[in-house]
């Protein structure tokens, strides 16, 4: 897959990043060479693995879920967001 000039323009706008302009080529270089490493994952024949595989027998420690309602928690990741309104984080619309 090929990241081009209006590709980067909506990433940039998604992910609430600037890329400056004497980067734009290189940070395109850069994606699509990820993309391409990542298309060698479709060739990979995975037809015979169970989809609870591991390559080491204790390599995914599992625990139970617990709720835990912590105030100090969520405010301190709503103080990051760069838009909020009362406990909710606000982001563009991306479906019409």
């Amino acid at each position: 897959m090929q990241i081009d000039e209006t590709l980067l323009t909506k990433l940039e706008k998604l992910s609430f990043l600037k890329i400056e302009e004497e980067k734009r080529e290189e940070v395109e270089k850069e994606l699509t060479g990820i993309l391409d490493f990542m298309e060698n994952l479709n060739s990979v024949n995975t037809d015979e693995l169970s989809d609870k595989f591991f390559m080491a027998e204790n390599s995914a420690f599992l625990r139970e879920d617990e709720k835990v309602q912590d105030r100090e928690i969520s405010n301190t990741i709503l103080e990051n967001a760069p838009h909020r309104e009362d406990d909710f984080f606000i982001v563009p619309k991306i479906i019409e």
